[in-house]
């Protein structure tokens, strides 16, 4: 077997304990450091730097084209124990680290404001995701589920439509609803085909809902502009997965709920179920079946 490389790490001055402490226990790491509380010298920061793979640094050091060119390229990571660059060589790092200058159209996406967003959905999770997004100025809400719910919908003026029109009209569509027999595969070839182009497809509920290589050819014919999924099936996807590769989908793993407080919250509501269950009392979360 092949020795594994260590990577090099250069250290400009001693550090507080955490941090050394975090550097001395990576074992993929050989540590070099200026053994004093004092500014390294120059022509030491230049040795030091030599064929490192990464820097830490301090306020004091500057990080020029001279040393960026001492490093070499082995050089991937700068960081900076400090809120300031002006210490750094910007524009020479950007050379080397294949960023590109500022274009008005880079990293754009689409907003919320003036938007129509559509929620299949509107049970008590699609109410509190309506709730959220309101302040952001959506123009109007959509929903579609079962059936109408109009006390619910009042708060949001949302407005009862079909499968269809819901997918033709809105900007943004938010999957909140159950897994049923009748909602299994409702995203599909033909929901795609009838959403705008410039449209985002985000999913929370379950990920049967979603037809998902019908979501892939919609990704990347660009019938859709993207989609965020918290679930998938399965879960989690295998790391082939073709979703996984595409850079207008982003897939979380299941965790809108990943909060203590959330959690928390679910284990005693489970918990006071069953011994509600288990002394005969009425269950506060009981499926009627």
């Amino acid at each position: 077997m092949r020795p594994v490389r260590l990577m090099k790490v250069f250290v400009t001055r001693r550090i507080p304990p955490d941090g050394w402490a975090a550097l001395a226990r990576a074992a993929d790491c050989e540590v070099e450091h200026w053994d004093s509380d004092e500014p390294i010298p120059a022509k030491e920061l230049e040795r030091g730097v030599v064929g490192a793979h990464g820097l830490l640094c301090l306020l004091s050091d500057r990080v020029d084209k001279r040393l960026l060119d001492a490093a070499g390229s082995n050089l991937r990571v700068i960081s900076t124990m400090s809120v300031g660059v002006d210490h750094l060589a910007l524009e020479e790092i950007k050379k080397r680290g294949g960023w590109s200058s500022w274009k008005p159209l880079w990293m754009c996406g689409y907003g919320l404001t003036q938007s129509t967003v559509g929620i299949i959905g509107l049970g008590r999770i699609g109410q509190a995701i309506a709730r959220r997004l309101k302040p952001f100025g959506v123009q109007r809400f959509l929903y579609t589920g079962r059936q109408p719910r109009p006390q619910e919908a009042a708060e949001f003026q949302a407005e009862f439509v079909s499968t269809p029109r819901l997918a033709a009209e809105s900007d943004f569509i938010i999957v909140a609803c159950s897994l049923t027999p009748a909602t299994k595969g409702l995203c599909n070839k033909d929901f795609f085909q009838q959403m705008k182009s410039t449209a985002v497809f985000v999913n929370i509920s379950r990920g049967e809902v979603v037809n998902q290589d019908d979501l892939y050819e919609a990704l990347t014919s660009g019938q859709i502009a993207a989609a965020g999924l918290d679930v998938t099936t399965p879960e989690p996807l295998p790391t082939d997965h073709p979703l996984l590769t595409l850079k207008n989908c982003v897939i979380l793993p299941h965790i809108g709920s990943a909060t203590y407080g959330t959690r928390n919250t679910m284990s005693l509501l489970a918990a006071n179920n069953l011994l509600a269950g288990l002394r005969g009392e009425s269950m506060p979360s009981e499926l009627k079946l």
